[in-house]
């Protein structure tokens, strides 16, 4: 699909987003609201911690909208085997998409060969359980030419996506690194940005930039805006922000 049809109308805006919750103060209530929501405006998944998976999967029954979990989450510094045991649960549980996050401390002390590894044994197991595979790379504590290694070692890898951020380090999502991962990795790899998503705008100007799924905890706002923006393009007078 083209920025034009991904940003055509709030569905499918909707369509693109992990709507998201990995505050580690989260309560079943937050996350039985997160599916409620997820289910009416139809987002893409739900990302949250590998504890609720069991409680989003129930609360998602009969439902398009599918579960991603995070692992390693969020420092990405676990044993493999840890990572991949947690992963191995989590699909076991009802997860369908995994996020897991780069150990950056090994790229940087053993190359890039520990880090293909680790992802290449992740992917293989998700793919084995029909679920997708994201790798966040974690932008903000990368040079450029580390970065681009990054997603190389995630498409060689076997890997479905890379994402931009946690959320949890020192910045998230830029226009610039959406554009150098989608030019490193073609056309073919899903590009997912997250981390300080939280208006349609940004939305629009990550997906123009070669974002194929957004991560945000604002999934609501944004679609209110979306419809908003619609509405105006259309003619039709908007409702203001307090009406809602």
């Amino acid at each position: 699909m083209t920025a034009e049809q991904y940003l055509a109308n709030p569905r499918s805006i909707a369509s693109l987003i992990d709507h998201t919750l990995l505050k580690p103060e989260t309560a079943e209530s937050d996350i039985v609201q997160l599916c409620r929501e997820a289910r009416e405006h139809g987002f893409k998944t739900v990302c949250i911690n590998p504890f609720w998976v069991e409680v989003a999967r129930r609360e998602l029954s009969n439902s398009s909208v599918l579960v991603c979990t995070v692992i390693g989450f969020p420092l990405g510094a676990s044993l493999s085997e840890i990572k991949v045991s947690e992963a191995r649960l989590a699909l076991g549980q009802g997860a369908a998409e995994i996020d897991m996050v780069q150990n950056v401390g090994a790229l940087r002390a053993v190359g890039g060969a520990f880090v293909a590894a680790e992802i290449a044994s992740l992917a293989v197991l998700a793919h084995s359980s029909g679920a997708i595979l994201k790798v966040i790379i974690e932008t903000s504590v990368l040079s450029d030419e580390q970065k681009a290694l990054s997603c190389r070692l995630a498409l060689e890898a076997g890997a479905d996506f890379v994402k931009t951020s946690t959320g949890f380090s020192a910045a998230g999502a830029t226009e610039g690194d959406v554009r150098l991962m989608r030019a490193t990795v073609g056309p073919s790899m899903g590009v997912k940005a997250s981390g300080g998503v939280r208006t349609f705008d940004a939305v629009r100007r990550m997906v123009e930039a070669g974002a194929t799924r957004i991560g945000s905890s604002s999934g609501v706002q944004i679609i209110r805006e979306a419809a908003q923006s619609q509405m105006a393009g259309a003619g039709v007078p908007t409702a203001r922000p307090d009406s809602y």
